[in-house]
């Protein structure tokens, strides 16, 4: 990807965020657009050779509308400031974890893993992690998942990489308050993210280490699904 063009347009339009100048340059949108795109083709191709439930995922499917809905939001700027794309075999608006490539000006990450599950699944999750905890600590303590992604409770949003975007304080109701791995029942959602540098995707060598990024994340995307497709 030609990241200096894509970022360069994101800098842009975060400071001039309007829809008269939007529309003055909009062809340096699409040309950034379309060359991100053409990277997110490249993603799905190499994360099918190691994951071919998303062989049948497109671009479109894969991809979000720069337009941001304001309607609810405090912040009425009508653009985003980054390009992101979430492979995912069932779609990115389903709860079926899947792949994230986020484009920010200095704030550019990979992500895989599932996000805002609603409190059934979430229980499920837990119950299935107290029951099958020694494939759950496989998949979660193995030297490549903390080494891209680290511990549980661990880590903030804005740091480096991380393991659950969001915690419960306590012991979740219904759970045992002495459950050696309490923190993997804190979390309320099973993502995990690292963060790379602004020319992390400079060029093609940065599929390959996607591959080992997202490769590193899959066994938990993995056991998470599989809670997360009973109820799909």
């Amino acid at each position: 990807m030609d990241t200096q063009l894509i970022l360069g347009f994101l800098k842009r339009i975060a400071a001039n965020n309007s829809r008269p100048w939007f529309q003055e340059h909009r062809e340096e949108y699409e040309a950034a657009r379309e060359n991100f795109e053409r990277g997110v083709a490249l993603a799905i191709a190499r994360i099918t050779e190691f994951d071919p439930s998303v062989a049948h995922v497109t671009v479109r499917d894969a991809t979000y509308r720069f337009y941001r809905d304001i309607r609810f939001s405090p912040d009425k700027a009508p653009y985003k400031r980054h390009f992101g794309a979430y492979i995912a075999a069932h779609g990115k608006k389903s709860h079926h974890g899947g792949y994230y490539i986020h484009l920010e000006p200095g704030q550019c990450l990979l992500a895989c893993g599932d996000y805002c599950l609603p409190t059934q699944i979430l229980t499920a999750c837990r119950n299935e992690i107290i029951g099958n905890e020694d494939e759950w600590l496989r998949c979660v303590q193995s030297e490549e998942f903390l080494r891209w992604f680290g511990a549980p409770a661990a880590a903030k949003w804005e740091d480096p990489q991380g393991f659950g975007f969001e915690k419960l304080k306590t012991c979740p109701a219904g759970f045992p308050r002495d459950y050696k791995y309490i923190d993997y029942l804190r979390l309320k959602d099973y993502c995990c993210w690292h963060r790379v540098q602004d020319n992390f995707f400079e060029g093609d060598g940065w599929l390959e280490d996607m591959e080992k990024i997202f490769k590193a994340g899959k066994p938990v995307c993995d056991f998470i699904n599989s809670v997360v497709d009973d109820y799909e």
